[in-house]
């Protein structure tokens, strides 16, 4: 139907974007106050980008992009996430040849195909965050720091943070023959999908979405009980640095996040107050993905991705409102006849010009109607031009609250609403 949206989409309206503005503006001052400067990246970028970066294993690839070819013949995606775009533009235009680390933070919309549900939908938004060429675990402490004071200054009471290290390419051997030894006899039970990650990224399988497949994985040995030396001594500096910090965490070793690209640190906010699909915020720690798409070296890096269609629904959930704004100072209230509506027309031009949101009726109202729209749009004042204030040229200024009323010169009336 050409009059409702696709399935999965949403149109935000204008009684409701405010809310959206609210959200941006303070996630805004907070990564600026961090150090974190924006991004634009596009919407659509090469399919390999985020195959090689995003992993051919992960649901995202597999079953939730959305991939077309273009006239050119190339294949081409929606981005389903932040970090692969970003990253390639960090590539792209050379900024590791600046100062490290770089701090970028972006609000995107993304695509992935699958059921639409509360929370969840396939076309959806994204706060991230990213901080390109530091090894240091202060690093990921600040990025999980800013997250956590962004969400907390909304007013979230009902708010965990969850962090466990996943290792690195020198410790994950060791852990993926333990999780393969345990999954051997359960494999002949486990979905299609899992058992084609068997052999290829079984780390995958404690991800899978799967009633079944999550009872047999229920006990499997956790990658935090196989780490390395180096990935210990990180994960225990993480976790310093975050007390050092004031910051409340619990280890969850079932922390796998659901893309390849992720080492040693990955972290999730979660709320109680959505159910199962309880996830805010999720990132971590991503220290080889810069090689794998196409840089001569490691750069690491850490960030995260927060919803904002989930946050929404945090804030209601928890009886948090967003202020309203404020959408007109002044309704210039007139005589639909010629003089009038000049002086109309150049009263809101002066008040717009100094500053004040102020709105003229463009429907043709009676005058009675027009304060009747004074008071939906939530006007402060009216600013009433009838035949006597033409002829004294003296307009009639009504607080809308109060009710009170006074006679303004037409030179005066800005300086006055002021």
């Amino acid at each position: 139907m050409l009059v409702k949206a696709p399935k999965g989409t949403k149109d935000n309206l204008p009684g409701e974007v405010y809310k959206w503005q609210f959200l941006e503006e303070r996630f805004r001052d907070a990564a600026a106050r961090y150090g974190f400067l924006e991004i634009r990246t596009p919407v659509i970028e090469h399919t390999e980008l985020f195959a090689r970066g995003i992993g051919d294993t992960t649901d995202v690839v597999e079953k939730q992009m959305y991939t077309f070819e273009d006239y050119g013949g190339r294949s081409i995606t929606l981005r389903p996430e932040g970090t692969a775009g970003a990253v390639r533009a960090y590539l792209e235009h050379k900024l590791y040849a600046e100062t490290r680390p770089a701090k970028m933070w972006y609000e995107i919309s993304c695509f992935r195909y699958e059921k639409p549900q509360s929370g969840r939908l396939r076309e959806f938004h994204q706060f991230g965050v990213e901080n390109f060429g530091s090894h240091n675990m202060l690093a990921d402490a600040e990025v999980i720091a800013l997250a956590d004071e962004f969400l907390r200054g909304l007013g979230i009471a009902e708010l965990a943070l969850r962090i466990n290290s996943i290792g690195c390419p020198a410790c994950r051997p060791v852990y993926r023959k333990r999780l393969m030894d345990f999954l051997a006899d359960r494999y002949d039970a486990l979905c299609d999908t899992c058992k084609s990650r068997y052999e290829r990224n079984p780390m995958r399988i404690l991800d899978c979405k799967s009633p079944v497949c999550q009872d047999l994985v229920r006990g499997a040995p956790v990658m935090i009980d196989s780490l390395c030396d180096e990935c210990k001594t990180d994960f225990d500096a993480l976790r310093e640095n975050l007390s050092a910090m004031g910051i409340d965490y619990e280890v969850d070793s079932g922390i796998v996040r659901g893309l390849d690209y992720y080492t040693k640190t990955a972290f999730e906010f979660v709320s109680n107050q959505i159910g199962a699909q309880g996830t805010v915020c999720g990132g971590g720690r991503y220290d080889h993905l810069m090689r794998e798409l196409g840089a001569g070296e490691d750069i690491p890096g850490v960030g995260f991705g927060l919803g904002i269609e989930r946050l929404l629904l945090v804030l209601e959930a928890s009886g948090i409102e967003i202020p309203l704004p404020k959408r007109a100072d002044a309704l210039v209230v007139f005589l639909d006849a010629g003089e009038a509506k000049t002086e109309a027309l150049r009263v809101a031009k002066e008040l717009r010009a100094a500053g004040l949101a102020c709105e003229v009726d463009t429907a043709g109202r009676p005058m009675k109607r027009q304060f009747q729209y004074a008071d939906r749009i939530g006007a402060k004042y009216c600013v009433i031009l009838g035949e006597e204030e033409l002829r004294t040229r003296e307009a009639t200024v009504k607080d809308m609250v109060t009710g009170e009323q006074k006679r303004v010169p037409f030179a005066k009336i800005a300086g006055a609403l002021k």
